[in-house]
Order: C-alpha cells, then structure tokens, then sequence
C-alpha cells in the first residue's frame, strides 16, 4: 500500500490582501461529508485547476467528489492576475537550449491550443467570468534584449507561432510605448479567475458531482483504488484521485526543480476614458525583478510582479508598500497616462520550476494518483492542458509529448544550481 500525508497549509498563508475578483459571483457551496463516499474520481483541491477537473471529468459521465477543507477559489486563485497566456516563463529560446528545438516548439504549440480550448470551454458553456480575448506584448528595455527578441521571434515564426517583431519605432507608432522593442502575439486572454472557478463548480456540480467541504488528511493506493481519509469519520473512495492542490504542498517528494515564491500586484482606480493603451494587450517586461500589466472591463489597470523568494507569511506582507509602490512607479514610467491611484492591492505565495514548465502526471509511487501543478505565470493555461493530458490518461490514452510535464522530469542540466543563483524571473503572471 502507498500512502501520502497531505500538509494543512491555509488559504491565509497563500494569499494575503483584497484580490479584486469575484465580485459580481456567488460562490458554490460545499457541504460536509454525512456517509461513506464511492466515486469515480476524486478531485482534491476547489480552486480554478480542481474546478476544470471537476468539469471535465463529469461532462465525460464520470461521478466526481471535488474537496476542499476552505473556501472554493480564496487560495492562489483568487490572487492570479488571470492573464491567460501562452507564452511561457522560459522564451522559446531559453526552451531550445534545454531542450532542443523540437521539443521545444512542441511545448508552445501545446500551450497556445490549451488557451485556445479554455476559450471554447468558455464560449462552449457561456461562462460569465469577465472573458476577452486579445493579444500580448512582450517588452524590452535594452539594445541586448531587443536583440534578443528578434531572435525569439524568428524561432517563433518557424514554429507557426502568431508573432510580430516590433522594433523601437514601431512600437512607439502603433502603441505609445518607449522600449527598444517588442513582440506582439495574438492568441492570449484575459479573465476573472474567480468567477470562471466558481462557474466551472457549478458547471459541475450541475452534472451531479459533490462538492464536499472535508480535510483529505491521508490518501492510500491499494489494489485498483485509492482511498482518502477525511478529518472527520468518513472514507471517500475513488478509482482515481487528481491533486489539485495549487500550492499547498501534498506530503509528497516534490521534483528539485519546484520551488515556492511570492508575488505582488494591485489595480487601480478606473482610469479616464482614451487614456488606456491600445487593444487593451496583456503587457509584460523583461525587466528583474519584471512587470506585467493588464486592464479590466471596468477601465482599471492590474499591474504586478516584484517576485522573490519570501514564502513566509509575515514576511511577506510586512514587505507589500515597498513593493506595491515599486510597481507604481514601473507602471508609471512604462505608461505615463496612468492614474496609479491604489483601489486594492494583494499578495501571494505561487510556485515555479526552472524550466518554467508545470507538473503533470502520475504521482510516484502512487498508483492512480495525479497530480496538476500548473506553476508560473501560466497557471491557468496549464491547468487546462492537465484537464486534457490527465483525462487521456485515466481513459488509458498516452502521447510521448506527456513526459515534457512529468512531474519526475529530468530538468535542463544544472537546473537546480540555476534556480538557487538567479534571481526569481516572471512567476505569477
């Protein structure tokens, strides 16, 4: 029998502050466990990659528990900027040198069609969740980075990838923008992170899934099933289990190229008509610590980053003005028409590998058991690529191109002394 003990990490120690989603939502309701529970799969884990789980597996007839010990979404998901990208942490230049150009190009084609199916997803079901689509803009600041980018987006050209190169002057005609260059990507999006989890629950909950509010505190694999104890008398039994725990921890030996972070970000007031940037595209800087920036469809701006390498709570909000005002003042110098007025601003403790890729696949000595860790700044794309790679693999279904995210990957050569020398680069986007 294999057996792992899941950590009681809390909502409060992940996140910190007034995250500016969910608003205009109602939050699903789960309900504590009165009996023994059978089912097909147990998702655990109720924020936005247990909710694509919980929804893919019943819109496939599958009887579903999704469990979460706190409220649904109020962890990490409640503080991601929901920058719906598919441009990953590592360029595809950086991917190249880890891994050849091949696999390389494969893993970004991977990602732009799972943000193209969570826009479908989206449409499919009429989701309410603050959806747009748009495109992103990828900035530099210095003559080597404009470099750079002309050679990221020739990679990007021959691997079919919608990408424009902007130099110094087209940037500045087509966007008002001073840097040295840019690259202009179509195929991103953007959302209300909150909204969309809560959507999917119900989504869920409507093809007869439970949502049940218990603490899984051990999960054994034995034989053909796995079974979860629970912090109160009652077992839950499933053929499959799916961690979906974000970045609370499960008690399970963690690949050396994970590691957690924190990250920081606000919005501001609604900013004046005509003073926005043009189309509105996701922005993100090359900069360390970097910044991105997004708007929202009341006319605010979110704007974050400033990441390092705090995890302890305290710690980490003590550090919050300092580096809220540091984001102002970026934000400002990117784009002078900004009102940097703070309506609300938060913070949270996320997660990266140092290939910038996440964690997919079967658990390690644990049969029957996944797990869907969509680190950096592309959480939520990945989250949706796990709903697909790990539903194939429950159906029996295996592509080679899955071992890119296994969560027992080999890494870049070096990665660990790379992660623990460089500086934090674009986590939480």
């Amino acid at each position: 029998m294999a057996e792992i003990d899941l950590k009681s990490t809390s909502q409060a120690q992940l996140r910190s502050g007034c995250p500016l989603w969910g608003r205009t939502g109602q939050r699903p309701v789960f309900r504590p466990l009165d009996d023994h529970l059978k089912v097909d799969v147990l998702v655990i884990g109720g924020g936005v990659t247990g909710a694509l789980m919980g929804q893919h597996f019943t819109e496939r007839g599958l009887l579903v528990a999704i469990v979460d010990r706190e409220q649904p979404g109020l962890g990490s998901t409640a503080a991601s900027t929901a920058m719906l990208q598919w441009e990953i942490d590592k360029t595809l230049a950086e991917l190249e040198q880890f891994y050849g150009y091949e696999r390389a190009a494969g893993i970004y084609r991977r990602s732009a069609a799972a943000v193209s199916g969570l826009a479908k997803l989206i449409a499919g079901h009429r989701i309410d969740c603050a959806f747009r689509p748009g495109q992103s803009l990828f900035l530099t600041s210095n003559q080597e980075g404009a470099r750079d980018l002309r050679t990221e987006a020739a990679l990007r050209e021959r691997a079919g990838l919608p990408s424009r190169y902007l130099e110094h002057c087209d940037l500045f005609t087509e966007f008002e923008i001073d840097r040295d260059a840019g690259i202009l990507s179509r195929g991103s999006a953007e959302a209300d992170p909150l909204l969309l989890t809560w959507a999917l629950l119900d989504l869920a909950f409507r093809q007869y899934a439970r949502l049940v509010d218990a603490s899984v505190t051990t999960l054994n694999s034995e034989g053909n099933r796995v079974t979860a104890e629970t912090d109160g008398p009652f077992l839950i039994e499933a053929k499959t289990a799916v961690l979906a725990t974000g970045y609370t921890m499960p008690g399970i030996d963690m690949p050396k190229l994970h590691r957690a972070t924190s990250s920081w970000a606000m919005a501001t007031v609604p900013q004046t008509d005509g003073t926005l940037w043009r189309d509105q595209a996701l922005i993100w800087e090359d900069s360390h610590p970097y910044l991105y920036m997004r708007t929202t469809a009341d006319g605010r701006i979110v704007a974050g980053g400033e990441d390092d390498e705090t995890t302890d709570p305290s710690a980490r909000d003590a550090k919050a003005p300092e580096k809220i005002m540091a984001i102002r003042e970026k934000m400002k110098r990117l784009w002078p028409q900004a009102d940097t007025t703070v309506a609300t601003a938060w913070c949270g403790t996320f997660g990266e590998t140092v290939d910038g890729l996440p964690l997919i696949g079967p658990v390690p000595s644990l049969p029957h058991v996944y797990g869907a860790y969509g680190y950096g700044g592309n959480g939520i794309t990945f989250s949706y690529l796990a709903t697909q790679m790990i539903g194939a693999m429950v159906s029996g279904g295996y592509r080679e191109w899955f071992d890119d995210f296994a969560m027992d990957r080999d890494g870049p050569g070096g990665a660990t002394r790379e992660l623990a020398q460089r500086d934090v680069e674009m986590v939480g986007r």
